[in-house]
């Protein structure tokens, strides 16, 4: 393990070359004494698992600026990775609730079918799942195939791009899988980092232009625990009590390798994936400046004049309650 100080200003605990699931990251960082750690619910909460083909980058004002005046992407604080995190939309969380059930209860009758009720969004809490945002107002959504079909093109001379395990970052109150992407060019000098696989048993794998996450705490503030109901072949919620609600929260992050150079899209293409975020709270401050949303758009209607379409906001009026995360997590 090694201990650093980001330029945000916050503590990371990383381990480098790994995903480490709860219970090894318990192990080896039991000299921090993290009260988050254990995650006591480990046993209570769902286990599904997300099959996610898309990426998203938030950013703020000052971000989005840069981005549309460089086409594209690129690391600005000097490094040469450029982050982006797994999109998950209730669809996901719906598919996922419905694969779980099928993987754990194959044999389930048309009734018992009908007479499951939604669970899963009762745990995906956490900032992970959230429609806001805690880095800036202004959130890029890709198709995975399109960004790795972009970097390919652009960083590999065609070939396809290199994915590794790259490090776990452990932060107060969140874990952090980092999956690194990088050009054949590269690999001598990545060979020591482990090719990210299908392996059923990781918290993260990819197959087929879509990544399988695993998540191991998808709440982070525990209101619910999950109980199975085996001779009925249903699974319920049930609320617990306060005492036992804190524990981390896990996210995975796919960092690209592009040195100092920018990935490009065609300016249009940015705008048509550009969606307003309301702020989260709390949000990473004060690194990250929010916009309310008329000034946003404002903001987009003069960098893309051109665009016919009225800046659409990324919050669904229709998300199901409990999906929001409610503010009581820890900053980085």
């Amino acid at each position: 393990m090694r201990t650093q100080r980001n330029w945000r200003g916050y503590d990371e605990h990383v381990f480098e070359s790994r995903h480490l699931k709860l219970n090894d990251l318990q192990e080896e960082a039991r000299d921090l004494k993290n009260i988050y750690l254990p995650n006591d619910f480990d046993n209570a909460c769902p286990r599904p698992e997300f099959h996610l083909s898309h990426l998203q980058h938030d950013t703020d004002r000052d971000g989005l600026r840069g981005i549309w005046r460089d086409d594209g992407f690129k690391n600005t604080h000097g490094g040469s990775l450029v982050w982006w995190s797994l999109a998950v939309g209730p669809d996901d969380i719906t598919s996922a609730e419905r694969r779980l059930l099928e993987t754990t209860y194959p044999d389930r009758t048309e009734e018992q079918v009908q007479m499951q009720q939604s669970f899963l969004g009762k745990f995906a809490t956490s900032p992970a799942f959230s429609e806001r945002s805690r880095l800036g107002s202004y959130r890029f959504t890709f198709p995975l195939e399109e960004v790795l079909e972009a970097y390919s093109q652009q960083f590999c001379s065609g070939a396809q791009p290199v994915m590794r395990v790259f490090k776990t970052i452990l932060y107060k109150q969140k874990v952090m899988y980092v999956v690194l992407v990088h050009s054949p060019v590269s690999d001598e000098l990545l060979s020591d980092r482990p090719l990210l696989t299908d392996d059923p048993n990781s918290v993260c794998s990819y197959r087929d232009g879509c990544f399988t996450w695993r998540p191991l705490s998808m709440c982070g503030t525990h209101n619910y625990r999950l109980v199975r109901r085996p001779g009925e072949r249903r699974m319920e919620v049930e609320e617990v009590a306060p005492r036992l609600r804190y524990c981390v929260w896990d996210q995975v992050a796919v960092a690209l390798h592009v040195d100092r150079q920018v990935l490009n899209f065609d300016s249009a293409r940015l705008r048509q994936n550009l969606k307003y975020c309301s702020r989260a709270y709390p949000s990473i401050t004060p690194h990250y400046k929010f916009d309310d949303f008329p000034d946003a758009e404002q903001i987009v209607q003069i960098l893309w004049p051109n665009c016919p379409s009225r800046l659409e906001r990324a919050e669904q009026p229709d998300t199901e309650p409990g999906t929001q995360h409610d503010g009581t997590f820890m900053e980085h």
